[in-house]
């Protein structure tokens, strides 16, 4: 496998836990118990995906989530023990990719990671187009990477699978459940606060005015679809 997971929690049972289960399926794990050690670990080692806890000392995971948003897309996943809904919405709208409440199933830990890694990493034999252009957005599946007139954005996993979607299926709308099971590769179950809040993110990060979206529309009662000017008008 050989990928680094940084695994933040300041109870060391629940980061050995983890480290157990991950470690065996040939994970490289960097542990950090405070949100300053962490920050450090970042900046300093090569990290592929991070598992992060709300409340820990030094920083708070919300801080931190913030601020390896502002260095790297890497993939995060929140573990924490707070369940409320808001808590959940605010770390997907500060970056998160996944939220997992304590006390949680180890080895559902383990599939989400694994998911996250398998939708990551494309195949090389891929027939598809690796570059998909689309107004001012150039997005290659190759490098990961979306530029908006030449200019690199910063987006989350789930943001980039989110517009991969939408640029593949430019002029055609998308239901919810379709666009949930192509992105989080789950079954749908009207979950829209979670994918209402990654459209939005996503909207702050491609569109001029997000209150007037050139991009992104939403069909009322159904989904949304991802507009291509040019190819309408031909």
């Amino acid at each position: 496998m050989n990928k680094n997971v940084l695994i933040v929690d300041d109870e060391k049972e629940i980061v050995e836990l983890i480290d157990l289960y991950l470690r065996d399926k040939g994970y490289t794990i960097e542990k950090a118990f405070n949100g300053l050690d962490a920050l450090e670990i970042i900046k300093n080692k090569s990290i592929d995906l991070a598992i992060v806890d709300i409340m820990i000392p030094g920083i708070d995971g919300y801080s931190l989530i913030k601020e390896i948003r502002m260095i790297s897309n890497i993939p995060i996943i929140i573990v924490s023990a707070k369940i409320e809904g808001i808590d959940k919405i605010l770390g997907l709208n500060i970056g998160a990719d996944d939220y997992i409440t304590k006390p949680f199933d180890p080895l559902e830990l383990l599939a989400r990671v694994n998911a996250l890694f398998r939708r990551i990493y494309f195949l090389e034999d891929e027939e598809k187009s690796r570059e998909i252009e689309v107004g001012d957005l150039v997005l290659d599946k190759s490098r990961g990477s979306i530029s908006k007139r030449g200019k690199e954005l910063l987006l989350t996993f789930k943001e980039f699978k989110l517009l991969e979607a939408f640029m593949e299926n430019k002029n055609k709308v998308l239901t919810k459940k379709s666009l949930f099971e192509k992105v989080w590769n789950e079954e749908y179950l009207y979950d829209d606060n979670l994918i209402m809040v990654h459209i939005s993110n996503l909207r702050d990060k491609i569109e001029d005015d997000n209150k007037n979206p050139k991009y992104i529309k939403t069909i009322r009662g159904i989904g949304y679809r991802f507009e291509d000017e040019k190819s309408k008008r031909k």
